[in-house]
């Protein structure tokens, strides 16, 4: 139950999304036990973005969250973004130094009417 919500300050395509979710999708699999099949990817583009006290370059904000009762190892998330960085960055232009990626794990996911 994997999520990759991507915030961006640039305008998107459908075929620039369609390529991210694809990185997405293999980026998640560094994850035990996770896998495309249960990912989801929701978009949000052309939003005000601010780093460094300025939103004159583009930027970006990634939240990956992710159903599990304990941590994943730190190697699965340092793989995820030895992917998703440099995919922003040929993608959508927008340099690396201006992404953060926030990475959560919680015991508590609802899908299909009920809770795991």
């Amino acid at each position: 139950m994997p999520v990759i919500h991507t915030h961006v300050s640039v305008k998107t395509t459908k075929e620039q999304r369609d390529e991210l979710k694809q990185v997405y999708g293999q980026a998640i699999t560094a994850l035990p036990g996770k896998s495309e099949g249960w990912l989801m990817c929701p978009f949000e583009d052309d939003m005000p973005i601010y780093r460094s006290g300025t939103d004159d370059t583009p930027a970006a904000y990634i939240e990956v969250n992710a159903y599990g009762t304990s941590p994943a190892p730190r190697r699965a998330w340092e793989e995820m973004t030895a992917q998703i960085m440099p995919a922003l960055e040929r993608v959508l232009g927008i340099p690396q130094d201006r992404v953060y990626i926030r990475y959560t794990a919680t015991p508590d996911w609802g899908w299909n009417g009920m809770n795991f």
